[in-house]
């Protein structure tokens, strides 16, 4: 499964949702699930950073990295902080929501993006593919505002207005689309303008139901836009991550279970389940083969 640059492909196992490619390192995180899942304070994050610190390879040999459901999509900000920090990269985000909310608990699923605005190495964010109403005029006040302001996170939308980001002086960093193909071609061209090394975060409720399900609400994207983008990332990919696997827990922390439900999470059956791995993995290796023709 390795590619020729011997870049080791990893899978953070919390929830058994994302399958083992061959190859791939599996690292076991069940004793986790239950702390990190959907969100945690910080001092739990730090734990799980040290934890992983001895068991991931060094940066310039880590391949894609697997992290089952989006509930996990917060430990992309653990990845990126052992980026180098004296060499700035793009960060692009594939993602139906845009994981740039206010979380004043510690650092969840839905709030890393504004992490991620702070750390040095992380020039500029684009977040593709938005399609919830989390940067509706009504969700407005819940997203950190600061970070498009200083225009180091774009938002790229598919069939949301989000014309109240003028207001607050951040109207270039909103970019509405109708459909993917539209949004898909005036980013690729931004991209080629931009010209640094890329880490690529694919959360796939991008996706429409039409290609996989997840327990999120999910997006317009086919899977020939994430393969079209990663092809477009040819000799500039220096970090890559997937979530946006399908799996269903059940919290003992009562506060959890209280926001996991507020944020319309959807449970589905083990039936539905197990039905919806069989695409999502066939979608997990298709994106790992692409990803491995195209690293720096």
């Amino acid at each position: 499964m390795n590619n020729h640059l011997n870049k080791q492909h990893i899978i953070l196992n919390f929830d058994h949702s994302a399958g083992i490619p061959d190859g791939a390192l599996n690292i076991e995180l069940d004793q986790w699930q239950e702390m990190i899942r959907f969100g945690c304070k910080w001092k739990q994050f730090s734990q799980l950073e040290n934890y992983l610190s001895s068991k991931l390879p060094a940066q310039e040999n880590l391949g894609c990295v697997l992290m089952g459901s989006g509930d996990y999509h917060h430990i992309t900000q653990l990845l990126l902080k052992r980026m180098n920090h004296h060499e700035p990269f793009h960060l692009i985000v594939c993602d139906n929501h845009p994981d740039n909310m206010r979380y004043p608990f510690g650092i969840h699923c839905g709030s890393w993006v504004n992490w991620a605005s702070k750390l040095p190495q992380v020039a500029r964010i684009d977040v593709l593919g938005i399609s919830s109403s989390d940067i509706s005029l009504a969700h407005a006040w819940e997203n950190h505002w600061r970070p498009l302001c200083k225009m180091k996170v774009h938002y790229w939308s598919i069939q949301q207005d989000a014309h109240w980001m003028k207001w607050i002086g951040a109207a270039k960093a909103w970019h509405g689309y109708q459909n993917p193909d539209e949004l898909m071609d005036d980013f690729l061209h931004e991209m080629s303008q931009i010209n640094l090394p890329i880490y690529l975060s694919i959360d796939k409720d991008v996706l429409s139901k039409e290609v996989v399900m997840t327990n999120w609400d999910q997006g317009h994207f086919l899977a020939e836009h994430l393969l079209n983008l990663i092809e477009q990332c040819k000799g500039q990919l220096i970090g890559a991550d997937i979530t946006g696997d399908v799996s269903a827990y059940h919290y003992l922390n009562h506060f959890k279970r209280f926001l996991s439900a507020s944020d319309g999470q959807n449970e589905p059956t083990q039936a539905e389940i197990d039905a919806w791995q069989i695409n999502q993995k066939d979608l997990n290796m298709k994106l790992i083969d692409a990803l491995d023709m195209v690293w720096k």
